[in-house]
């Protein structure tokens, strides 16, 4: 889920940036410092979009920058449990589908694309599933839950989402939309 949240820091502004807006460099500073962190509680910092308040600067003997007191907005993307996301198939692998939601990648093990036994076809890097024939692709919109979360490292890179994609509603856009134009027959 994205949300916007409020926060306090001090940002150091380096003499060479004292001819610029302060507000635009404060920004600038705290996207460099801050884009793809990971906070627990927050989640993934995306942008810094806003200075709400800025305090007057402070030196500091030795160092020629000033220190101000900043509230900034940022946007923070954090996964959260049971959560319904849409995604991209970024790549299909033998044991299961890697879905881009958003900023970060999650899994779709191959038990749970669909109730089907599933067939990996390393020739055209897809998964089949054997009796309904559906074929799950690279490049492919689909429609997953979030079933596990594991958020222990700063760096998304180390972290882990497991999606599934057996629930009713659930699974490839274009199989939702088959099932859709079924049942209305």
């Amino acid at each position: 889920m994205y949300y916007e949240t409020k926060i306090e820091d001090t940002v150091r502004i380096p003499p060479y940036k004292f001819e610029e807006n302060l507000e635009d460099v404060a920004i600038e500073i705290l996207n460099e410092l801050y884009i793809g962190q990971l906070d627990k509680q927050l989640g993934l910092l995306i942008c810094v979009y806003s200075i709400d308040k800025i305090g007057e600067g402070k030196l500091i003997i030795g160092d020629g920058a000033t220190y101000h007191h900043v509230v900034f907005s940022a946007v923070f993307y954090k996964p959260e449990q049971q959560e319904i996301v849409y995604g991209q198939v970024i790549e299909i692998a033998e044991f299961g589908a890697f879905v881009r939601i958003g900023p970060m990648d999650g899994l779709v093990h191959v038990s749970q694309v669909t109730d089907d036994y599933i067939n990996y076809d390393p020739k055209n890097g897809a998964l089949i599933a054997s009796e309904s024939d559906k074929i799950l692709q690279e490049q492919d919109l689909v429609r997953a839950r979030i079933i596990a979360l594991s958020l222990k490292s700063k760096s998304i890179k180390n972290n882990r989402i497991g999606l599934t994609m057996r629930q009713p509603g659930l699974g490839n856009l274009e199989w939702i939309k088959e099932e859709k134009r079924k049942n209305k027959a």
